[in-house]
């Protein structure tokens, strides 16, 4: 398989299992060609051309041609220059590494990965928060986040894999997607009625027992193993952790159990102020879930391919 292939293949997953349902977010590339379409020539020479194509902008090819054969890759949550050098030492080693591809974004997806946070409105919609307040609580954490991520030097990891001459790429929203729609139709399907149930179905999952071995196993951190879950929620998508007000409107709307990778202090305590159970699977290990099954999809479309694990990641096949 190509590199553009692979990746190409990525988004067609991402999309197939977007939270929101795939028809919003194809409607989201035609909001952007329609933008483009209206633009003078000069401005289309500026317009972020990856929007036409790919409504997840924290994942892309970061460098590399798209015309490069894959069959091995490098796979690690977090890819940095250290990766990179790894990348670089393995293959002078004889070790063949075709490809680097990282979860969290780098380059170019990390200086815009804050977009996909608009994705969080239509995601509240679905759980029963009106949208016209999900829109305006969800735009406030956007533009939040996005100013937070001026400052940084986002290049470095890219810079290294073009001097090295090393194809790279990210596979964060795109793979996030894969694991809320996994853990979401399992919750939905067995419908656990306790804590202890959704704790005991995590950890059936390869992905979390090996964290739970590793001390970053799944916890309770609202609520307690008899509390009863109600609606269950899993909220691991969207570029990152969402606007806190958003908890209010989640128990509102009759949320009783949020499943998340992580959750900060300030969350946490809205989300026992509001009385909603939390339960952490995990982040490195969820993002293991949503990596694995984009990986498990490439197999079954192209045949196997080797993939040397590094930075948290580690491979199970279902």
């Amino acid at each position: 398989m190509k590199l553009k292939e692979l990746f190409n293949f990525f988004i067609e997953q991402g999309i197939a299992a977007d939270p929101r349902g795939a028809e919003t977010a194809r409607l989201a590339l035609e909001t952007e060609k329609k933008k483009f379409a209206a633009l003078t020539t000069v401005e289309k020479e500026d317009f972020d051309t990856g929007r036409l194509t790919n409504p997840y902008l924290d994942s892309r090819i970061l460098n590399g041609s798209g015309e490069e054969n894959v069959n091995s890759v490098l796979v690690g949550i977090d890819i940095e220059t250290a990766e990179i050098m790894l990348a670089h030492a393995l293959k002078e080693r004889g070790r063949k590494v075709d490809l680097v591809l990282t979860h969290h974004p780098e380059g170019h997806a990390y200086a815009t990965f804050y977009e996909v946070i608009g994705m969080q409105a239509d995601i509240l919609h679905r759980q029963g928060v009106p949208i016209n307040i999900a829109e305006s609580l969800v735009e406030s954490r956007r533009t939040e986040v996005g100013r937070k991520v001026l400052p940084q030097n986002h290049a470095r990891a890219v810079d290294a894999a073009k001097l090295l001459e090393l194809p790279f790429i990210s596979a964060h929203t795109v793979a996030d997607n894969q694991v809320v729609n996994y853990l979401q139709n399992t919750f939905d399907t067995r419908a656990p009625k306790r804590l202890e149930d959704i704790m005991a179905i995590l950890n059936e999952m390869p992905e979390y027992r090996h964290a739970k071995k590793n001390g970053a196993g799944p916890r309770i951190i609202a609520g307690d193993k008899e509390s009863r879950t109600g609606k269950i929620f899993v909220d691991m998508t969207g570029g990152t952790e969402g606007p806190r007000e958003a908890i209010e409107k989640l128990a509102a709307a009759g949320v009783g159990t949020i499943v998340g990778m992580h959750m900060s202090e300030d969350h946490y305590k809205e989300a026992k102020k509001y009385h909603l159970n939390v339960v952490i699977a995990g982040h490195i290990s969820s993002d293991n879930v949503g990596v694995n099954l984009l990986l498990d999809a490439t197999e079954k479309k192209s045949g196997a391919i080797e993939v040397i694990e590094c930075s948290g990641f580690r491979r199970f096949k279902r």
